[in-house]
């Protein structure tokens, strides 16, 4: 016991997947009690005007994750306080377009709606994106320190504490508002643990002479989130469109329930391996070295996970859930979505390899390639009903994602050792 304990405070991998973990944890913990009260709280229209306004907010804010804090902790050393300097006027610039963006947008969805009543939340909540430049700049360097406990310990601070408020104000009668109001509230709490956790701060002129470098690089990144955010909605969009919203009701569930606690580990496993390889780039051998390593770490951590939660959902989908799921046939579709999982933590580290070493290009060819397999396997697969569109995702991740893993670590290790001794 205590080996295993010493082996886990020396390996920064293991240790910061803990972290982030544990934030996990803390934050579907909170998240429960909230989902309680909401259901209890909260009317059917209430639920439906806090889902357009947080639909109409997640997908502008997708662009947000834009690859230039990606940039920051892949730069070498020597390029890092100009690009911070720039990195933070491009995020002020950024923030305004998609402050702007949303409030024009909030004007067409209330039109389409025909609800005048969105028009305030949709814009409310867009002040958000004014409020985050301030702190981007030091989250990314703290990503590249490699301490994700600190961004472990100020996500779980700053969630927690919104679900907390999301359930008082639901308690307080505040209908839609109790979702959308905590939002906003929250935001300052990331800035000032993030100010108290890191020293830089802009003291010099903003400048925009790396802009060219950042953005060459991060709208790469932005095309794989896009990519990654239509990947995350193809299946509901076809089963709905073809199949049904029943259907889609049922595959929903099995999705979520199914997938949840294993991409809370996947996203764990992201942050931490790229801070850590990045810290590797400028050293070849150790850099294929961990990558091996963290290979048969996620190995180690995944497998045994997926097994036993697609192995289980018989036994725990109707206790937990209730017995109507079984009966809509949840089960199995869980259980192939759930084994699904297997194969892209592999997938995450080998894209995640070609970024640490700034060829985004690379994991930005890959992703329109899987995309469009997909989305072609879901739709041949909505043929058979969700049944169908369940084994077309699990299919085509199990059969594309290892062939990618493979090819993109013969492509890349060996040329790297290859120039390391040259």
């Amino acid at each position: 016991m205590k080996e295993t304990l010493a082996a886990f405070k020396k390996d920064r991998f293991i240790r910061n997947i803990g972290w982030m973990g544990a934030s996990e944890l803390v934050i579907r913990v909170f998240r429960l009690f909230t989902t309680v009260i909401l259901a209890r709280f909260l009317s059917a229209e209430d639920y439906g005007l806090a889902a357009i306004v947080l639909t109409t907010y997640e997908f502008i804010r997708v662009f947000t994750r834009n690859g230039i804090a990606d940039k920051i902790v892949q730069a070498d050393a020597s390029e890092v306080e100009e690009l911070c300097r720039t990195a933070y006027g491009l995020n002020w610039v950024i923030a305004g377009v998609l402050f702007t963006a949303q409030c024009l947008a909030s004007l067409a969805i209330a039109g389409f709606y025909g609800n005048s009543n969105l028009i305030l939340p949709i814009c409310l909540i867009a002040i958000t994106y004014l409020i985050y430049p301030l702190a981007m700049v030091q989250t990314a360097l703290i990503r590249r320190e490699n301490r994700l406990n600190i961004l472990a310990l100020i996500s779980s601070v700053q969630v927690s504490t919104d679900n907390v408020l999301t359930a008082i104000f639901a308690l307080a009668g505040w209908g839609m508002w109790a979702i959308i109001f905590p939002k906003f509230l929250v935001a300052p709490i990331w800035i000032i643990l993030t100010f108290k956790h890191h020293s830089w701060r802009m003291t010099q002129s903003v400048t925009f002479a790396k802009w060219r470098q950042i953005t060459s690089f991060a709208t790469r990144i932005l095309g794989v989130e896009l990519l990654t955010i239509f990947r995350e909605n193809i299946d509901y969009l076809l089963i709905g469109r073809f199949v049904g919203l029943q259907a889609l009701g049922v595959y929903y569930f099995a999705f979520n329930a199914g997938l949840g606690m294993s991409l809370s580990v996947i996203n764990a496993i992201r942050v931490s391996l790229f801070s850590d390889l990045c810290n590797l780039n400028s050293q070849p051998v150790l850099f294929a070295q961990r990558y091996l390593q963290s290979l048969r770490k996620i190995a180690f951590m995944i497998v045994p996970l997926v097994v036993l939660q697609s192995s289980l959902a018989p036994f725990y989908i109707p206790l937990v859930f209730g017995q109507k799921w079984v009966e809509r046939g949840a089960v199995p579709i869980l259980m192939l979505i759930c084994c699904s999982a297997l194969s892209r933590p592999f997938a995450d580290a080998a894209s995640l390899m070609f970024r640490a070493f700034g060829q985004p290009q690379i994991e930005l060819r890959w992703n329109v390639i899987f995309t469009v397999c997909l989305a072609t396997g879901i739709w041949v697969g909505t043929q058979w009903g969700i049944l169908g569109a369940a084994i077309a995702v699990m299919a085509t991740h199990l059969v594309l994602q290892p062939i990618y893993t493979v090819w993109a670590t013969w492509k890349t290790l060996p040329k790297v050792l290859q120039e390391a001794k040259g």
